[in-house]
């Protein structure tokens, strides 16, 4: 199977992984997390307990590990007396309606019965006294036919189905269908009480007006000398009975469950159905009959030699190789190696430390929790607040104030939280911030650049590793122009592919930024070098580009001079050995990369000083990361977190980071302000991204953004007026002067009008002041279109 360069010899893929300077030495027992799952790293039950602790699917935003439902939502869950009230109120007026009705005490009880019966079967007046055999069948048949309207509508009064679904339905297998089978046999025991010993009641009208209207149609009692029409008729009644029970309980898959179950004993193995094991036990591996893999798993597991990375990583493998069908593979890596088997290309099987809880098994990080409220659903109350790739593929936009602890509480959990999940092999991450922000230590990551840092070990490629010139064009145009409104995007490209194309075509690479800047100002001995490479006839169209660049150059409306000022940014001697004009000692790094593999990137960007070149690294790589993951046929989530994101959010990179969900790609955005993005980009921002959060000490002017993203709801208020009674009555007027003299206050009288009205989940003013220190408001929207609404978090626990 794909090991992800694992076991080939290194440089022989067509994107061969980046290698760390010195891969970390491969341990007998993996090193143990810190926060890592609770207790995992002293005694080796713990990674047992981790594994099968339930992690109940729900709904965005909380930490599912162990979840609970919180004593608030448990209680609403339960059946108020109002309700029980309502059950049991049509129960009894049923019963009433029934006694008077088998008494004959209504009035024109039987006139419906005449109408539609012949004349002859009863005798004269106005009760319906049967003549012979046919009357009273009929009147059998009439009972039956009132039993079951009675029935139906009392049922529906009293919601006596939705009653039953909420107290059977909800509970786990084999509880589910034991309480159905038991509400069928109270059933039964009504409609056949013979069939129950000890039973001493009449049974329901249910099976004799059945029998009786199989009287009257066929004419006769001659009908049951069959016996197998009588048993048929039985049987056809107990169905009817047991049917709905069968679906509330949920019997058919269960006996399909029980039956794989015995298949699985016919062939020599004796195993737990696999919906009834334990996770530590690995029953994925054991339903599809890989029990071999199963136990060597679950030995390492139980003996320690395992931790929760681990465990996510080879049942991520394990998913792969079924959907390719290189199950085989798998089986024969697990056998050979253990819980060592298909790990990351860089060896590593942890982080060398963690600073916050995570449960890679779901693939989340836990931030806070969401605090309890008015404003927070019974679901969210007191529960951990977490994060993962299924709300990160929606984009997430984190505003705050210095010091409101955007790195330290939110942007460095969440780049944790990725280089957890690429050493499982499902995610790919890259992190960009300033030098000495700290996300992590450099042993966390594959490749660290440190831009204008003469020690670093990587250079980032300008081009992305492209062969194309347009869309090498495109990424300097968005790093160069992207913020500036007087020259276009489109221009800017077009003006630098004018110059990529040819000297690409003459030298067969592109040109390092110096030199490009020399063509862009026009050198004329850069500009005479290229024209006189580009000699030959099969450079024609070429040439034509280079003429059509040195025609634009110093007319009106010319990008070529601000580009020129913009890439001399870049073109410091702070920067002289980086965008791939350093020499061996340096390896050019490509974004390309993390298309094809799970890596664990860190850029930091120039030190103080270099503030604008930053700027323009970073939207490099935004354009850079968008553009790469376009059409890669990866199964692995990427995700690019930009730590300040100042300057990085432009026209077309909001067009990028809006098509990101549907690559299975996602952004994480810092600002410490929306002053920091263009004003006509403020909506468009808003509605690009999935997620949003405002932390504690935004401004008024910020919180009516988020306010307007947030939109409104309806909400119940209650307006309570108080009146001053004016008496009439010379008594009444005396008693209320006496009472006044007494408590000192008007005799009054309260009006309470209760009313809906439309109001802002969250006004700018209480974003601005409301939100006490520590604390954010968090709204998410999963992949699938699932939201929660934005609810206050307590990012310090």
């Amino acid at each position: 199977m794909d090991s992800d360069g694992t076991r080939e010899t290194r440089g022989t893929h067509a994107n061969p992984v980046p290698r760390p300077a010195g891969p970390p030495a491969m341990p007998a027992m993996p090193p143990r997390p810190q926060g890592g799952p609770p207790a995992a790293e002293r005694t080796p039950a713990a990674v047992t307990d981790w594994l099968n602790e339930p992690r109940p699917v729900t709904r965005p935003g909380i930490w599912r590990f162990g979840y609970r439902l919180p004593k608030a939502a448990r209680a609403a869950e339960r059946l108020s007396p109002v309700t029980v009230v309502g059950v049991l109120v049509p129960l009894a007026v049923a019963l009433v309606l029934w006694s008077l009705w088998r008494r004959g005490s209504f009035p024109y009880q039987w006139a419906l019965l005449r109408v539609f019966t012949p004349d002859d079967w009863w005798w004269g007046g106005t009760l319906a006294s049967p003549k012979g055999m046919q009357g009273q069948e009929a009147k059998v048949v009439y009972d039956g036919a009132f039993f079951l309207l009675l029935v139906y509508v009392m049922g529906r009064l009293g919601s006596w189905a939705d009653i039953v679904r909420h107290v059977v339905a909800r509970r786990e297998q084999p509880a589910r269908a034991g309480l159905a089978a038991l509400g069928a046999l109270a059933v039964l025991s009504l409609v056949f009480p013979t069939a129950f010993p000890g039973v001493g009641w009449d049974a329901l009208p249910v099976v004799a007006p059945l029998f009786s209207l199989v009287v009257l149609i066929t004419g006769g009692y001659d009908v049951f000398t069959s016996a197998w029409l009588t048993d048929a008729l039985y049987a056809a009644i107990t169905l009817l009975v047991l049917w709905p029970f069968a679906r509330l309980g949920g019997w058919l898959p269960l006996v399909r469950t029980w039956l794989a179950a015995r298949g699985a004993a016919a062939r020599d193995r004796e195993p737990e159905p696999a919906a009834e094991q334990p996770p530590a036990r690995w029953p994925e591996l054991r339903e599809a009959g890989q029990y071999e893999a199963a136990d060597v798993l679950t030995r390492e597991a139980a003996a320690g030699r395992m931790n929760d990375v681990d465990c996510a990583r080879l049942s991520h493998a394990w998913t792969r190789a079924r959907g390719d069908g290189r199950t085989a593979a798998f089986t024969e890596a697990v056998l050979r190696h253990g819980g060592a088997a298909l790990t990351h290309p860089s060896g590593a099987r942890d982080l060398p430390g963690r600073a916050t809880r995570h449960d890679v098994l779901a693939g989340q990080v836990r931030i806070g929790r969401w605090a309890e409220g008015e404003r927070t659903p019974l679901a969210y109350g007191g529960v951990g607040a977490a994060l993962g790739p299924e709300t990160l593929g929606t984009s997430l936009l984190v505003v705050g104030p210095s010091g409101a602890g955007k790195s330290r509480r939110v942007i460095a959990p969440v780049v944790e939280s990725l280089a957890l999940q690429a050493l499982t092999g499902r995610c790919a991450v890259v992190a960009v911030s300033a030098a000495g922000t700290p996300l992590g230590p450099d042993s966390a990551f594959d490749v660290v650049v440190r831009v204008g840092d003469p020690a670093s070990v990587h250079d980032l490629d300008p081009y992305a590793d492209s062969d194309d010139p347009d869309e090498a064009a495109a990424f300097l145009a968005e790093a160069l122009a992207g913020d500036l409104e007087n020259v276009g995007a489109q221009r800017a490209a077009t003006a630098l592919a004018q110059l990529l194309g040819p000297y690409r075509a003459a030298h067969g690479v592109f040109p390092t930024l110096p030199v490009l800047r020399e063509l862009l100002e026009g050198e004329p001995s850069a500009v005479a070098a290229l024209r006189e490479a580009l000699t030959d006839d099969r450079h024609a169209g070429m040439r034509r580009e280079l003429d059509a660049r040195l025609r634009q150059r110093g007319a009106a409306g010319d990008p070529g001079p601000e580009l020129a000022d913009r890439l001399a940014l870049l073109d410091r001697p702070v920067f002289a050995a980086f965008f791939g004009a350093g020499d061996d000692t340096i390896r050019p790094f490509s974004l390309r990369a993390v298309a094809h593999h799970p890596l664990r990137v860190r850029i930091d960007l120039p030190a103080q000083g270099h503030e604008e070149a930053a700027r323009q690294i970073t939207r490099l790589v935004l354009a850079q990361f968008a553009a790469v993951l376009r059409d890669s046929g990866r199964r692995h989530f990427a995700c690019l977190v930009l730590d300040d994101a100042t300057g990085a959010v432009t026209t077309e990179s909001v067009r990028r980071i809006q098509r990101l969900r549907s690559q299975n790609a996602g952004v994480v955005l810092a600002l410490r302000s929306m002053a920091d993005v263009p004003d006509s980009l403020h909506g468009p921002l808003y509605g690009a991204v999935g997620c949003r959060m405002a932390l504690s000490g935004v401004t008024t002017w910020d919180g009516s953004r988020f306010a307007a993203a947030w939109g409104t709801e309806w909400v119940e208020t209650r307006d309570v007026a108080q009146h001053t009674v004016f008496a009439d009555q010379p008594m009444t007027r005396a008693i209320h002067a006496l009472r006044k003299l007494v408590t000192g206050k008007a005799v009054t009288t309260e009006a309470v009008t209760v009313r809906q009205v439309e109001r802002e989940r969250w006004s700018a003013s209480e974003l601005a002041h409301g939100v006490p220190p520590g604390h954010a408001v968090l709204s998410l929207t999963d992949v699938t279109g699932e939201h929660a609404p934005p609810l206050l978090v307590d990012l310090r626990e």
